[in-house]
């Protein structure tokens, strides 16, 4: 069995073209001998075209010698043409003899400079697996060399052949393998990934909002269950948008009003958005009644009020969707089944692990159930790290399965004394956000999500973290009822109002408690889930000593 450089890529689910090298890949570590070593591309870092490190090579075969083949894979059809073998993409074309003559000269050049002439020696092969050359003689490509359809199943065969096991070994074999290793290493450019691992993670975690929709029962009473990340936003989308196709009013209510505004920016605009006290304020006062907001039982007057206030028609909807239903109280069930008309369809969408205010969870008797307990948004580092920490306190987190493409996110720990300043926290802070921008996220990529709420936050009355603008709630609403936020570059939020949302690079701060107890956890995971590429921890050292972060991870206090 071959050795295969890096070697993640069996995490990585992929699609399109990348599957297609990983199956190559497959292939080349269970025919290859063990002394043979397979550089590739298909890594986390690369999830459209260009997988390739070197050039236009797709992988990179060194045999126990030391001679090396580039290999360029070439998937789908190609086209004959009087210049030669082209690929066709998108409203362009690419000779594929003059790209790969190019990456051939340029590593003859590096290998030069760094071995000396004469001292190696690189083949070349083109692998077209579903096409057949009608013509070698245009093809551009040595014919022994190229593998297209009618003789895939030599592939093995082929390169065993130009790179036998059994020849001297080159006296720069060892430093051929330090210069492919090396290559390897070369630094991601991260924001150039954050739009590429959004569109993946999306279509990933969208599986459910396909086949969740194609249930059909009367009446339909379906509650959902699914961790973070495992589409439920995209399902309520989706729903949403049915609805409208079919001419009905739909209706979704969540409890945080901070994810109430993010969907009603995602949502088709025919559609009703808003949370649970939002909705009741507007049906209140639509009855003559206005909610006093200065006094301090406002929710809970505003709450008796909305089920105590008839509802007209006008009130009521054809779909109703509750998202954070883990945060719901009983008695909001039947207030809210007063909107629902006649054969209308209720969903009900929750995730025990994010109940952050300790409640009974709601009876729904009756309903369908239906539990996903995949997350497609998280790095699988952070899966497998949740699944250790949160899941011996939260046992239901012991259970979760990492359904997503990306891996070795490596998580960061910076720690701060609880015992100093605040001054400590707020430098740590700043440090993890200097070390996001040095991996090569961008401002707008970064959130920094307090672990405590607003009120006892030392970095919300903040306006700047070092030369960072912070961007944060002000508290206030506009006369058209959306937020107010403080101008900034970085998002500063708590894991309170961030729930149902995500970022790219979370760094987690403020974190600080004693024991580390079912509610800490919680409050961990949805911090942590809400990370789609990086997770960065501010701790203070007590709290450091139950997260299991110190020893294995590198601290950049």
């Amino acid at each position: 069995m071959a050795r295969i450089v890096p070697d993640d890529w069996k995490s990585l689910a992929t699609t399109g073209a990348a599957s297609r090298e990983r199956e190559t890949l497959a292939l080349l570590e269970e025919a290859l001998p063990r002394d043979y070593t397979v550089y590739h591309g298909v890594h986390w870092t690369r999830l459209h075209e260009g997988f390739s490190v070197f050039g236009e090579a797709d992988f990179v075969i060194v045999s126990p010698a030391g001679r090396v083949m580039i290999v360029e894979q070439k998937t789908g059809f190609l086209r004959e043409t009087p210049k030669g073998l082209v690929k066709v993409y998108m409203q362009t074309e690419r000779n594929v003899a003059i790209a790969l003559a190019r990456t051939i000269e340029g590593l003859h050049r590096r290998f030069t400079a760094a071995f000396g002439a004469g001292t190696y020696f690189i083949e070349e092969l083109l692998y077209c697996p579903d096409h057949i050359v009608r013509d070698a003689a245009i093809a551009g490509v040595n014919p022994a060399r190229i593998v297209d359809a009618t003789r895939k199943d030599k592939l093995v065969s082929v390169i065993r052949e130009a790179l036998p096991a059994d020849e001297t070994k080159l006296a720069c074999a060892p430093k051929i393998h330090h210069f492919l290793a090396d290559e390897l290493a070369l630094t991601p450019d991260t924001s150039a990934l954050v739009g590429q691992a959004g569109t993946l993670v999306t279509r990933l975690a969208g599986g459910l909002a396909t086949w969740a929709r194609r249930l059909e029962f009367a009446p339909f009473r379906l509650r959902v269950i699914g961790t973070a990340g495992s589409g439920k936003t995209q399902l309520a989308v989706q729903v949403m948008k049915d609805a409208v196709a079919r001419g009905q009013r739909p209706l979704y209510v969540c409890f945080n009003r901070p994810l109430a505004d993010h969907i009603a920016r995602v949502a088709p605009p025919e559609a009703k958005v808003a949370n649970y006290h939002q909705l009741c304020d507007w049906i209140v006062r639509e009855s003559g009644r206005a909610p006093d907001f200065q006094t301090s039982d406002v929710f809970e007057r505003l709450e008796n009020a909305f089920a105590d206030t008839p509802i007209d028609a006008r009130w009521q909807y054809d779909v109703l969707i509750v998202d954070e239903g883990q945060d719901f109280q009983q008695p909001w069930v039947p207030a809210l089944e007063r909107l629902l008309k006649p054969g209308g369809a209720w969903w009900w969408l929750e995730d025990p692990l994010q109940n952050l205010y300790m409640r009974e969870p709601v009876a729904l008797p009756g309903w369908t159930v239906l539990r996903e307990s995949t997350n497609y948004r998280s790095p699988r580092d952070i899966l497998d790290y949740l699944r250790n920490v949160v899941g011996a306190t939260v046992p239901l987190a012991a259970g979760l399965s990492a359904g997503g493409p990306f891996d070795g996110s490596d998580i960061s720990l910076s720690t701060y004394d609880e015992t100093q300043t605040p001054d400590s926290c707020i430098d740590a802070t700043k440090r993890a956000i200097t070390q996001a921008l040095a991996l090569g996220f961008r401002k707008q990529d970064i959130a920094v999500l307090s672990f405590r709420g607003r009120e006892g936050s030392v970095l919300w009355p903040l306006d700047h973290l070092g030369p960072h603008r912070l961007r944060s709630f002000t508290g206030k609403y506009d006369l058209f009822g959306n937020p107010a936020y403080r101008e900034g570059d970085v998002l500063l939020d708590s894991i309170y109002r961030f729930k149902g949302q995500s970022a790219p690079c979370v760094i987690l701060s403020e974190v600080d408690f004693d024991e580390f107890d079912e509610r800490n956890a919680r409050k961990l995971f949805v911090g942590a889930t809400r990370a789609t590429m990086k997770l960065i921890v501010v701790a203070s050292q007590r709290a450091a000593r139950h997260l299991q972060l110190g020893e294995a991870k590198e601290q950049v206090a």
